[in-house]
């Protein structure tokens, strides 16, 4: 089965990231790795975040999850296939 890595950028975290978050565990099954990244101090946590994804799933189902992903608004989202 062909691998799909996705890379989301959530701008607006703190906003965003509940709505991200329900998209994420309802695909969660087609979602076999996932890493976060935001630039966090102390004083000053990023309102941008960066979601690793490696996918393994129908393209169909892939897809879904992009679109809905997409469909908050400050989510910007690119898939390449390996």
């Amino acid at each position: 089965m062909e691998i799909t890595i996705m890379a989301i950028v959530v701008e607006h975290r703190n906003n965003s990231a509940p709505k991200v978050q329900e998209i994420l565990t309802k695909y969660g099954c087609i979602i076999k790795v996932r890493l976060g990244l935001h630039e966090s101090a102390k004083e000053n946590c990023s309102e941008r975040g960066l979601i690793l994804l490696e996918l393994e799933g129908r393209e169909e189902e892939i897809e879904k999850l992009k679109n809905e992903l997409m469909g908050i608004g400050s989510i910007r989202v690119n898939t390449m296939k390996v």
